[in-house]
């Protein structure tokens, strides 16, 4: 029970779930390595969201025409849904298998990319200074090499993009487990193998880790979760493909 406790508080974030967390138009152009272009969503809440019925929308920078790309599935909890967009003519690399695909051509310097359910808009990306529709700020301008990627691995927003998207290489991902779910699990296993060590037990010492330590200890498994958060994050920091 304290597991699911954990994981959940871990995986509890405000505003909506389903976010835009990754932008790249430059497919398949000069000096580009993948040959699509590609719209990456992230589930940053706690529940799985079916997106039947949702669709990912992009119109030109100053446009007013938004074109549509359906898609369909679950999205777990801490999951990356990866959209494959329109091919070019150059690139060396396929995208990982993408999981759902779409005809759009994005632009590769700027445009905007809208993500709905049904007829609600439930995301908004403005990419490049001259985006004139965005939350907040647009983000900077792309180019055939750099994508908009959201901070945080997907979860920051602030409901300002220029200041939740970073720009670099594109990294497309599809599943893999978050940092906030390989957290609760490294809690868990850091209170068995300490408990086992102590003699005190996995019970006695998560209890102990939650309730910011028991009488008398001098540590407990919060800080061997700290010790290994920080391998979890960086290793995450890869995003493999």
């Amino acid at each position: 029970m304290r597991f699911w406790i954990l994981l959940l508080g871990a995986l509890a974030m405000p505003a909506q779930s389903v976010v835009i967390s990754q932008i790249y138009g430059g497919g398949g152009n000069t000096g580009a390595l993948w040959r699509n272009d590609f719209v990456e969503l992230f589930n940053r809440g706690p529940k799985t969201v079916s997106l039947n019925g949702w669709s990912v929308e992009y119109a030109s920078a100053t446009g007013t025409a938004w074109q549509s790309s359906p898609i369909d599935g679950a999205l777990e909890p801490g999951q990356y849904f990866l959209v494959q967009l329109a091919a070019g003519a150059g690139g060396t690399q396929n995208l990982p298998a993408p999981d759902a695909t779409g005809s759009l051509a994005l632009g590769a310097t700027a445009g905007k990319i809208r993500l709905l359910r049904g007829t609600g808009v439930v995301d908004l990306v403005g990419y490049g200074v001259t985006a004139n529709e965005s939350k907040g700020s647009p983000t900077r301008d792309l180019s055939n090499t750099t994508a908009a990627i959201r901070a945080g691995a997907g979860c920051v927003d602030t409901g300002n993009n220029n200041a939740d998207f970073a720009v670099g290489a594109p990294a497309p991902v599809r599943a893999v487990l978050h940092p906030v779910v390989a957290t609760a699990a490294a809690a868990n296993a850091a209170a068995a193998a300490l408990g086992a060590v102590t003699g005190d037990g996995y019970a006695a010492t998560l209890g102990a880790y939650l309730t910011k330590g028991a009488a008398g200890a001098p540590w407990g498994a919060g800080d061997a979760l700290m010790a290994l958060l920080g391998v979890v994050i960086l290793s995450f920091g890869f995003r493999i493909a």
